[in-house]
């Protein structure tokens, strides 16, 4: 499969309109994500009430001088579904504006309801849209971080749109996000175009199992899971 077809599979839209006034320590790229998921104070009790701030986009600038692996400050997002719990941890120092925008929306309960939308056995589980058909957004589009680790099993990053010969379109990210099921360090561009912004520390057999759901040709889950919360912990 050509690095181009990779890249199509990940493609998505999302909504470039102005947001509405009202409404709502890190391991090394090398280690693996725990494969266990249970109840943790750490990990947050699947309870959430949303902040109520109507959503934006976040503070956070991209750095001049990233660092050279993924670190975060201990804050935690569980995303918390019928299947189980995915925690994951943010790399709020390497990925800030990514990491913040993710913790944002969770926060503002944006997230609560959503289903992931795509699967792709051996290569990721993709969610993030309210629309659920991978053309959605939270109404605003977000700064590049440089990218910071290794595309491989458990990271986190932000899925983007890409035009019809494959390149990117700059600072498109939003709402969508991919975790990837297997090691594609030598199978996704080394361009940058997807920000890494965390990574599974419980859960993976959760996210497993999601991916292991009877899909579509179109890799749409035919019973799609719903991320019932997304709870936020921060240190």
């Amino acid at each position: 499969m050509t690095r181009r077809t990779l890249a199509a599979l990940l493609i998505v839209l999302v909504v470039t309109a102005c947001a509405p006034a009202g409404g709502a320590p890190s391991p090394s790229s090398g280690q693996s994500a725990a494969a266990s998921v249970g109840p943790s104070a750490a990990a947050g009790d699947c309870t959430s009430t949303p902040s109520g701030r109507a959503l934006a986009p976040p503070e956070a600038t991209p750095l001049a001088e990233p660092p050279p692996e993924p670190a975060g400050d201990g804050t935690l997002v569980t995303l918390c579904t019928d299947l189980g719990n995915i925690v994951i941890e943010m790399f709020t120092e390497s990925s800030p504006v990514a990491a913040e925008n993710f913790v944002n929306l969770a926060a503002a309960g944006f997230y609560d309801g959503i289903i992931f939308h795509r699967i792709i056995p051996g290569f990721v589980i993709q969610g993030g849209d309210p629309e659920g058909t991978g053309g959605g957004g939270p109404g605003y589009t977000i700064l590049d971080d440089a990218v910071v680790g290794e595309y491989e099993r458990g990271n986190v990053a932000m899925a983007r749109p890409a035009n019809r010969d494959g390149s990117v379109v700059p600072d498109s990210q939003g709402s969508q996000f991919f975790i990837i099921l297997d090691d594609l360090r030598e199978r996704l561009p080394k361009d940058g175009r997807y920000a890494i912004f965390g990574r599974v520390t419980q859960g993976m057999d959760v996210v497993d199992a999601i991916a292991s759901g009877p899909t579509d040709a179109g890799d749409r889950p035919l019973a799609p899971v719903v991320i019932d919360i997304a709870a936020v912990r921060r240190p």
